[in-house]
């Protein structure tokens, strides 16, 4: 047999080490239409909705048609696919835009996964579907402007009255505020932490929308504010008290963002890639320098190691066995990745790499966000700090 035969296919420079063929035939298959989807639909709208600070509504219908919202729930007109799945599905995602992921991480896996998991049946049954299918969008309001990495300091409150519950208090920094048709909002009892859906229209409840953002652009930040806002006991949470309910949303949305921003990672290696085999300095293309090999080659060290970090989640997830310290693992060490990547990428392409035109700027300005956001680098440290050494330094 000729050696020609033995000949292997160069390796993807974005998956070094084929975890693809790794993947099963679904999980190719929610890779690969979650693609398509992302170079025919949001890159060519991305960078103008970014500019304008405004969030690209259009898709909206799209992201419902392929099944994306609830994608691991079973039922309620989800798809009911395996974690691995949502992981590729948040990485896609996010090569487009940090904000496309976290619309769509928001309705997923921080509003309808605890309506899934804490609501009746009649909350199930009323928002599921329509969350599923895009008609409805939720939010989730637990961050306080004074709050930040402490929920547990939480002025928000809600005191019985009769039947019905009165809500007071505001949430700060909450994805789809604005737009969001039903609000899982974290309120202080006289029993503990409860969850509460509050709808646009009930009196009392007003989101302001975030401007001037330099992060984020793209995406939809508010402002929620509750003056005694009348909650029927048919819109409480039942199946949770305490912040147990909370940081299980949070550990979903977590184990998603360490997916999500291996994409953000791929996109800024890429456009380094191509840009640096185009750039001629001294007569040569820059990619043919020992410099800008190391630093390409080290990018992709990191992507690779997070790859690997994120599919040993989603398999101890599936198997049930995925404990939040070890989502605090990945959600540090690969948030810090992409950051580094984008801003390494940004840095080789010199004075392009201040412009939109190239993707480096828009998605290290996001990743500025995703790394604070729903927990500091520092939080997951102590988290896993905790684990190590039994002992809570927070």
């Amino acid at each position: 047999m000729k050696n020609s035969e033995h000949k292997k296919q160069p390796l993807d420079p974005l998956d070094l080490l084929d975890i693809r063929s790794d993947l099963t035939e679904e999980e190719t298959m929610v890779k690969d239409s979650v693609s398509r989807f992302v170079d025919d639909k949001v890159l060519p709208i991305i960078r103008e909705s970014f500019e304008n600070h405004t969030f690209a509504n259009e898709l909206v219908s799209d992201i419902a048609e392929l099944g994306l919202f609830g994608s691991s729930i079973d039922g309620y007109d989800c798809a009911g696919l395996n974690s691995i799945c949502y992981g590729l599905i948040c990485q896609e995602l996010e090569r487009g835009d940090s904000a496309l992921r976290s619309f769509v991480s928001v309705q997923s896996s921080l509003v309808m996964f605890p309506i899934h998991a804490y609501g009746s049946d009649e909350q199930k049954d009323k928002w599921l579907p329509q969350l599923a299918k895009g008609k409805k969008v939720g939010c989730f309001g637990l961050t306080e402007s004074h709050g930040g990495s402490d929920p547990t300091n939480m002025k928000t409150h809600a005191k019985k009255d009769g039947d019905d519950w009165i809500l007071s208090g505001s949430k700060m920094w909450i994805t789809n505020g604005s737009i969001a048709d039903v609000c899982v909002v974290w309120a202080m009892t006289d029993e503990g932490v409860k969850g509460f859906l509050v709808e646009k229209e009930m009196p009392g409840f007003n989101a302001q929308e975030i401007h001037n953002k330099f992060s984020l652009r793209a995406s939809v930040t508010a402002a929620l504010f509750f003056d005694n806002v009348r909650i029927p006991s048919s819109n409480v949470l039942p199946g949770i008290v305490g912040m147990k309910g909370p940081l299980s949303c949070l550990s979903q949305a977590r184990y998603g963002i360490s997916w999500g921003v291996i994409g953000a990672a791929q996109a800024c290696l890429e456009e380094a890639l191509n840009y640096s085999n185009e750039r001629v300095l001294f007569n040569k293309p820059v990619s043919h320098t020992q410099t800008i090999q190391i630093r390409l080659a080290d990018m992709s060290r990191r992507i690779t190691t997070a790859q690997l970090l994120s599919y040993k989640l989603g398999k101890l997830k599936d198997a049930g066995k995925l404990t939040p310290s070890q989502i605090s693992v990945a959600k540090w060490n690969n948030c810090r990745m992409a950051l580094d990547v984008a801003r390494d990428a940004r840095d080789i392409l010199g004075g392009s790499g201040i412009s939109a035109e190239y993707v480096p700027i828009r998605h290290m300005l996001n990743l500025e966000s995703v790394i604070t956001y729903e927990g500091t680098e520092t939080v997951h440290q102590l988290v896993v700090g905790k684990e190590l050494t039994g002992m809570n330094a927070f």
